[in-house]
C-alpha cells in the first residue's frame, strides 16, 4: 500500500460561481490513526450544495473551510487501520473524510456500513444525509396529510426525490419542479410524481405560477423549499391558508455569496414574503439536519425496507476520480447532475 494520499483543498474563496482556480489538488502523507481513531480508504465521496456555503467566509451554523483546508464531504470506504474496538480492517464505514482519498476520524464519529445489505453509495444519498433531510423535513415541518398537495423543486435530486416519494406514499398529490424535460420525465416515471414542471421553460415567475396553478387546482399545502428564486416567487401566491414551508436550501442564490445574502430578487421583497406568511397563516421552518440525528434510526427503520422492496427508488450520478470532483461540483450547482452526485475514488 502506498503511503501517500490525495486531497482537494480550498485555494481561494469564490466571488460568485466557483471556478477551477478556487480548488487545489494536493498530495500528502497518509495520516496514522491515534487512540480511538480509525483510518479509512475512501471509495466514494458525496457532493452536496451546502458545500458552496462552506467556501464563503460568512457566519453560519458551521465554520467555513479555511483557505488551504480540505473541502468538506461525507465519504464511505474501507477501514485499513483501527484503534477503536468497534471497527476492524475490512469493515466499511461512513464519515466526514472530506474531498480526500483517505481520512482519519474518531470511531465514535463513524457509522458502520454493511455492503451486503445495500450498496455502500446509498450511505451518501438515499439512506444518508440527503434522504434523511427530505424525510425529516417533510414529516416534522411539512406535517403531510392525505389528500393535500405538495410542491418540491430539485425534484429529481436526492432530497427532492425522497420528499416526493414519501409524500406520495402518504396519499398526497405531488408536483415536482426540475430543470429540463428529461428530469421532469424521470420525476414522473421513476419517482412517481403526479406532475413535474420544467422551470427552464418559463421566462418568469408569473408564467411558472400559471402552470403550477393548473397542476395544483386545490392550491399548495406544502412547499418543500430547496431552491428559492423564481420558484419561491411562483409558489407563494398559491399557498393555501395554514400551509407549511420547510426550508432546506436556497441553491439558486448560493453563488451570490454570503450563503445567499448577496442575492437580489426584486420579486421577493421582505414585505411581500412577510405579508404572505401573515395573511395565509403559514408555518415556515428552517432546519439543519445535523441537529436531528437522534431521529436517524427511525428514518432508516422506515425508509430502508421501502428501498429494498422497490417502493422507494433512487438515482446516482457518478463522477470518476478525485481530480474531477471540482468540475462535478460546479456542474451540480448549475443543475448538471441527474440524481445524487457522488465521486468514485477507487
Amino acid at each position: 500500500m502506498t503511503d501517500r494520499m490525495y486531497r482537494i483543498a480550498l485555494a481561494s474563496r469564490p466571488t460568485g460561481a466557483p471556478e477551477a482556480a478556487n480548488f487545489s489538488y494536493e498530495e500528502a502523507p497518509i495520516p496514522a490513526p491515534g487512540p480511538g481513531e480509525v483510518l479509512v480508504r475512501v471509495h466514494y465521496m458525496s457532493l452536496d450544495p451546502y458545500m458552496r456555503g462552506r467556501m464563503d467566509d460568512a457566519k453560519s451554523y458551521a465554520a467555513p473551510v479555511p483557505i488551504g483546508g480540505t473541502m468538506e464531504a461525507g465519504g464511505v470506504g474501507e477501514v485499513i487501520a483501527s484503534n477503536d474496538p468497534g471497527f476492524a480492517p475490512g469493515d466499511f464505514a461512513f464519515g466526514m473524510f472530506g474531498w480526500a482519498t483517505h481520512g482519519v476520524q474518531p470511531g465514535k464519529m463513524l457509522r458502520k456500513i454493511d455492503p451486503k445489505v445495500m450498496p455502500i453509495t446509498t450511505a451518501l444519498g438515499v439512506l444518508g444525509m440527503p434522504g434523511f433531510t427530505g424525510w425529516f423535513g417533510l414529516l416534522e415541518h411539512g406535517r403531510p396529510k392525505a389528500g393535500e398537495t405538495l410542491v418540491v423543486a430539485a425534484a429529481t435530486g436526492p432530497v427532492g426525490s425522497i420528499v416526493g416519494q414519501v409524500a406520495r406514499l402518504a396519499g398526497l398529490r405531488t408536483v415536482g419542479i426540475a430543470g429540463g424535460a428529461d428530469k421532469c420525465r424521470i420525476a414522473t416515471e421513476t419517482f412517481g410524481f403526479d406532475a413535474c414542471l420544467d422551470h427552464r421553460a418559463y421566462d418568469s415567475a408569473a408564467d411558472l405560477r400559471r402552470a403550477l396553478a393548473t397542476e395544483c387546482p386545490d392550491g399548495i399545502d406544502i412547499y418543500f423549499e430547496n431552491v428559492g428564486g423564481k420558484v419561491l416567487e411562483a409558489v407563494l401566491p398559491l399557498m393555501n391558508n395554514f400551509g407549511r414551508i420547510p426550508i432546506c436550501g436556497m441553491i439558486s442564490w448560493y453563488n451570490a455569496g454570503g450563503l445567499g445574502a448577496g442575492a437580489s430578487d426584486p420579486g421577493l421583497t421582505g414585505p411581500a414574503i412577510w405579508r404572505s406568511i401573515l395573511v395565509k397563516f403559514l408555518s415556515v421552518n428552517g432546519f439543519i439536519i445535523s441537529n436531528h440525528f437522534d431521529r436517524y434510526p427511525a428514518f432508516l427503520a422506515e425508509v430502508a425496507p421501502k428501498l429494498a422492496s422497490g417502493e422507494i427508488r433512487y438515482l446516482e450520478d457518478v463522477a470518476e476520480g478525485l481530480e474531477n470532483a471540482p468540475a462535478a461540483f460546479m456542474s451540480m450547482l448549475r443543475g448538471g447532475n441527474t440524481g445524487k452526485q457522488i465521486v468514485k475514488l477507487i
